[in-house]
């Protein structure tokens, strides 16, 4: 990852930051997050984002339009749900529900899937992010444009908080 990145990274993860003290599962989510960054090596900044972009929720199931289905949080796609399990050594349901169900799993998993993506894309994390998405090129162009506008959203929020609190 290049310095450029993991600044860009933080200050993502930052401009979301609430100036209030957290609740627990405030502390619970950004500790999930930390954790399955700092295991995969991937910036937890563009977790965040991924986060906010794919607009998943805990529990939820999302139908797409080529007969699969994405899962929780981070929308993980069905389709990775044996090589998790395999990689979980548990079985294929358990996988399922704990990515359903658990904001941790379903992080760790994405942070994983998107380690895959970075892997394939060595020295370009913005590549890395878009085939976390989709190998299909009009697919990452389309994400990749929606990761950027959403970033540039949270730097402006961002700018936005840092003037107001500034005396």
């Amino acid at each position: 990852m290049t310095r450029r990145a993991a600044v860009f990274g933080a200050a993502v993860a930052s401009a979301i930051m609430v100036v209030r003290p957290a609740s627990a599962d405030e502390l619970m989510i950004g500790a999930c997050i930390k954790a399955a960054a700092e295991a995969h090596s991937v910036p937890a900044g563009v977790l965040v984002l991924l986060l906010d972009v794919e607009r998943g929720r805990l529990g939820a199931v999302s139908q797409n339009t080529n007969e699969t289905v994405d899962i929780g949080p981070m929308q993980v796609n069905q389709i990775w749900v044996d090589k998790i399990a395999q990689r979980w050594r548990t079985s294929r349901e358990a996988a399922y529900l704990a990515l359903r169900d658990s904001f941790c799993a379903n992080v760790e998993a994405g942070a994983w899937i998107l380690r895959q993506a970075l892997d394939e894309a060595p020295g370009n994390l913005w590549d890395g992010v878009a085939i976390y998405h989709s190998h299909n090129a009009i697919h990452k162009r389309a994400y990749l444009k929606a990761v950027y506008a959403h970033a540039m959203q949270l730097r402006q929020r961002a700018m936005a908080g840092l003037e107001r609190a500034t005396p």
